[in-house]
């Protein structure tokens, strides 16, 4: 018997959260960003400063983070809770370079800002839906790749985007194949108040 009316249902979905916080993101600050001490990374450049969120210059970037979140948390988890940066640190790509695979532990939901001018052509931040084991391996034929199956996404960042995404997705970066490099910040972030519940004493206080 052939199968001709089927129906496929969406059961989950992972999200990505996209919004501009260009009024939030002075020339000054663009300027102090790149201006911050760097050292080596796996591949690419990180900051020496590992909160860079708690600096008095970036007052207002962290505040709109903080302004996504609280409608990533009210809008997208639909939860009552406040979600607050934990760590924050810069990135740059130079040339050539990307940034290995990788998940963000000790986090709910993590992000990056991308606060200048990209380089041309854009390097995308590629999210991939497993890790780094795979039992068996069962990937879809390239005309067939569809939201139920692809094994990955490939989301390209624009000037003053911030990206807010579940920390447990595994990521890496494109190879920056420009000849400027690749300005970024990321972030963590995670749940301030009470989760659980008093009456089935599974309540925590954070």
């Amino acid at each position: 018997m052939a199968i001709n009316t089927y129906e496929v249902q969406p059961l989950f979905a992972e999200p990505m959260f996209r919004a501009s916080i260009e009024e939030a993101i002075s020339p000054k600050q663009v300027e102090f960003l790149k201006n911050l001490k760097m050292v080596q990374n796996k591949s690419n450049l990180i900051s020496e400063n590992l909160y860079i969120f708690d600096l008095p210059e970036l007052k207002s970037i962290k505040k709109a983070v903080h302004e996504a979140l609280a409608v990533y948390a009210s809008e997208v988890m639909g939860i009552s809770q406040k979600l607050y940066v934990t760590q924050s640190w810069a990135l740059i790509s130079p040339q050539n370079i990307g940034m290995h695979g990788h998940s963000h532990s000790n986090s709910i939901v993590s992000g990056s800002l991308y606060y200048c001018d990209m380089p041309t052509p854009v390097a995308g931040m590629v999210f991939d839906k497993h890790r780094t084991y795979r039992q068996i391996e069962l990937d879809p034929e390239q005309d067939k790749n569809n939201i139920y199956n692809t094994p990955m996404n490939v989301v390209v960042p624009k000037k003053n985007d911030v990206l807010l995404f579940s920390s447990s997705l595994q990521h890496f970066v494109q190879v920056n194949t420009a000849t400027e490099p690749r300005y970024s910040i990321a972030f963590n972030s995670f749940v301030k108040g009470t989760v659980g519940s008093h009456k089935d004493v599974s309540a925590l206080k954070l």
